[in-house]
């Protein structure tokens, strides 16, 4: 079950940064030359952002835990806008056809991309550790 649970909250992710990329102006993926190419490219990106949210989002969490007692958890915000920008920072040069021009874009982009993953894993049943 343990494989099964990662390929869909990868899925998950993919589906969040791809409505991302949809929605917000500052939020680009290059479309491959077909259908297979841009689920990889999407697949690839997402675990990106997987292995991102697992080693250095909890790191700028410590640094910043001031902050979030400060600002009562909104800094949480910045934070997750903060990885999703070096996410999208190590996928742009691993050759990745993702950017994110700013901060900003990088706060809606997140938000977005969280409510849309845990939605659907919520209707797949996929669960964090």
């Amino acid at each position: 079950m343990g494989r099964m649970n990662f390929i869909l909250r990868l899925i998950g992710t993919a589906l969040g940064l791809w409505v991302s990329a949809a929605l917000v102006p500052g939020i680009t993926i290059a479309r491959g030359t077909s259908m297979t190419e841009t689920v990889v490219i999407l697949g690839l990106i997402a675990l990106v952002f997987t292995v991102v949210n697992s080693i250095v989002r909890p790191l700028i969490q410590i640094l910043t835990f001031p902050l979030y007692i400060l600002t009562f958890g909104l800094f949480a915000l910045i934070t997750n806008g903060i990885g999703f920008l070096v996410a999208g920072s190590i996928a742009d040069s691993m050759g990745l056809p993702f950017s994110v021009s700013g901060l900003g874009a990088a706060v809606i982009g997140a938000i977005i991309t969280a409510v849309v993953s845990s939605l659907f894993g919520g209707l797949t049943g996929a669960k964090k550790k």
